[in-house]
């Protein structure tokens, strides 16, 4: 295979003798540097659907009106939206598995204090640092990919990628659902669930 390992993405097959710049990477040495980018990925999809099961309990709980529907949801996408092509430059600048890593932090960060939200404003601002933290994790994981695997290569990786949008978006829904309707949870775990996730991603990077 002709792929090899530009400066600032290796990842954890590095540690295991991966060899110098420019060296070739096997198929096994690209999903280790890719299994945490995948979970990252993951985290970040879900916790975009994980609450729209849950806003009526949410929005209920916190005594918000009719406006913070939208803006639980809205204010997310917008930092989202507005962080990627920052997260993007950023990348072009400082390595890649640092940015991603400062990315899970981020997102860890947004998520527990959004758990721990006490009223509706404070839920939105918490949402706005977690898109932040979400548009750096989409916008890395495909620059990671496209620097990591040659062209000729990407379509077969990229089905890893597929499958974990098409599991996060489906599953984030239903997950909210039960995690809302199970008395011993409650609405405020939608947001905690992720952080596991971002901690084992931020481990195996």
């Amino acid at each position: 295979m002709a792929t090899t390992t530009p400066a600032g993405v290796r990842g954890s097959h590095a540690k295991h003798g991966g060899g110098h710049d420019g060296a070739p990477m096997t198929h096994r040495q690209i999903m280790e540097a890719l299994s945490g980018l995948l979970l990252g990925m993951f985290v970040a999809i879900l916790s975009s659907t994980i609450v729209s099961n849950a806003l009526p309990e949410i929005i209920g709980d916190l005594g918000g009106g009719q406006s913070a529907y939208t803006w639980v949801v809205t204010a997310a996408l917008l930092s989202m939206t507005a962080a990627t092509p920052l997260w993007g430059k950023l990348s072009d600048l400082y390595s890649k598995k640092a940015l991603v890593q400062i990315a899970l932090v981020i997102y860890v960060l947004g998520s527990a204090a959004a758990g721990l939200s006490q009223n509706a404003g404070m839920l939105i601002a918490c949402r706005v640092v977690q898109g932040i933290g979400v548009g750096g994790l989409s916008a890395l994981a495909q620059i990671v990919m496209a620097a990591m695997i040659s062209p000729r290569e990407r379509g077969r990786y990229s089905g890893y990628l597929g499958a974990t949008f098409a599991v996060a978006t489906v599953g984030g829904p239903l997950l909210g659902g039960v995690i809302t309707d199970t008395d011993w949870l409650g609405w405020r775990w939608c947001f905690y669930v992720g952080v596991p996730f971002a901690i084992i991603a931020l481990i195996v990077l």
